[in-house]
């Protein structure tokens, strides 16, 4: 149970477990499977077309396809935390436009004692780190008066307060609900013990869905909505209060709705918070014994 469930089993491996008539023997196709007993599974709903599903008839394949979720905020009782990503003084520019709306957030999730978690980001020039970002970025443009290098911030300490008009407070700093990132994806910051320091947070408070807000939108928004449905929560990205200094905002909105999470406005997440928002129980629907955030019956 658990991690074994994690275990890649390598193609040649599963070939001799087959031929020997071990249990890691062949995966069934869908008719197969069907009729079988399958745990966390409703086979009255399998046999019903998707509600949320388009294709285009007459194209080869029926392509292009779209996908777009089947749960809504109010589908079930719902654990809940606000990310706000890398929403800092550097980026200051870039997001005056949606200032406004984070701090509506903010207001709503406090008003529900729901957690919120900020992230800043802290490349800066003298880290000494190499990775594939510093890579992709390249080694030009850091002229001090005319920087252009996104992987780094320009602006030292200053920078990396969260706005002010959001910022943290006393009790949240001290409860450790502001750290500061290296990496797109903001649970990709870890403990010593080798867990994702923002994992673990939302796991001790039973977090099961995710609101994220913040920039930029087509670099950490999307990164931290991928890893968020690896880990097993319900993603949604607050369309207005999130922002980006590129072109790419709705490019990336799109890609965020149409493969793994809900985008909706601050005003349709404020009013669930207010009005409709009713809390879930601990592991009801995520566990905590795997990674990929399953059940626990599995």
């Amino acid at each position: 149970r658990g991690n074994h469930h994690m275990m890649a089993i390598p193609f040649h491996v599963m070939q001799q477990q087959m031929r020997n008539g071990g249990n890691g023997g062949g995966i069934p196709t869908l008719a197969e499977a069907i009729n079988e007993p399958c745990v966390n599974r409703d086979k009255e709903r399998a046999s019903q077309p998707m509600p949320n599903f388009r294709s285009t008839p007459g194209n080869r394949h029926n392509m292009p396809l779209a996908f777009w979720s089947a749960w809504t905020l109010t589908s079930r009782p719902r654990r809940i935390a606000l990310l706000v990503d890398d929403a800092q003084e550097e980026y200051r520019p870039y997001a005056e436009p949606i200032i406004p709306n984070l701090v509506k957030l903010t207001q709503a999730f406090r008003a529900r004692s729901a957690p919120i978690m900020w992230s800043a980001w802290s490349r800066h020039y003298k880290d000494g780190i190499s990775n594939a970002m510093d890579r992709w970025y390249g080694p030009d443009g850091l002229r001090v008066h005319e920087p252009e290098n996104a992987c780094y911030i320009f602006d030292g300490d200053a920078g990396m307060r969260p706005l002010k008009e959001i910022a943290p407070t006393a009790d949240e700093l001290a409860a450790g609900c502001f750290y500061h990132s290296h990496m797109l994806d903001m649970f990709w910051e870890f403990r010593p013990d080798g867990k994702s320091y923002l994992d673990e947070k939302l796991k001790d408070a039973g977090i099961d869905t995710v609101v994220i807000s913040g920039l930029w939108t087509d670099e950490c928004i999307l990164a931290t909505s991928y890893a968020a449905l690896s880990r097993g929560y319900d993603v949604v990205v607050a369309r207005d209060a999130v922002g980006t200094a590129t072109a790419h905002q709705e490019s990336a909105l799109t890609i965020i709705g149409g493969t793994c999470g809900v985008v909706l406005r601050t005003d349709e997440i404020t009013k669930y918070m207010h009005v409709d928002f009713v809390e879930g129980l601990k592991r009801a629907v995520k566990g905590l014994m795997n990674p990929d955030g399953r059940k626990d019956n599995t």
